[in-house]
């Protein structure tokens, strides 16, 4: 087993971070944007096929 050099692993990390490229901000605006349109679009539709799906259930136990 290789020894463990903790020295060798901080500038092993240090190079990683240094390659790391973060978003501008207009990036993570337009990103964030994005996000809360998609999170809309899908609550409307998750909402919708849960209101179909109540409906049909209590149609058919209705029947019963």
């Amino acid at each position: 087993m290789a020894k463990f050099n903790p020295g060798e692993f901080m500038r092993q990390v240090q190079a990683e971070a240094r390659k790391v490229v973060w978003p501008s901000r207009q990036e993570t605006v337009t990103t964030a944007i994005f996000v809360g349109i998609m999170m809309v679009i899908l609550a409307v539709f998750f909402l919708g096929i849960d209101t179909v799906f109540g409906k049909t259930v209590q149609f058919l136990l209705s029947l019963a």
